[in-house]
């Protein structure tokens, strides 16, 4: 089965090089964003973005592993990159 969707688990600059990779191989991109970083480039940058840990700070938010997973099946998803350092 091909990668069509890929989720990047993961933020600003890191994310943003992961995103330009994956559209180079044709790749759809997810982003998962805080509410501090609503304006965050890597929001805009990819095809779709989610908002992940609502209420949480902005450290936590970024460490809730279910909520990524949620992520992946309501966007479809189809993997994961888990960037760099945060997880």
């Amino acid at each position: 089965m091909p990668i069509k969707k890929i989720l990047v688990a993961n933020r600003s600059e890191i994310a943003i090089r992961v995103f330009r990779a994956a559209n180079e191989l044709g790749l759809k991109t997810v982003a998962a964003y805080a509410e501090e970083d609503k304006l965050a480039l890597h929001r805009f940058k990819a095809d779709e973005a989610y908002l992940i840990g609502r209420g949480k700070g902005p450290v936590e938010a970024y460490l809730q592993i279910g909520e990524y997973i949620r992520i992946a099946h309501i966007s479809g998803a189809d993997a994961i990159h888990p960037g760099y350092g945060l997880l």
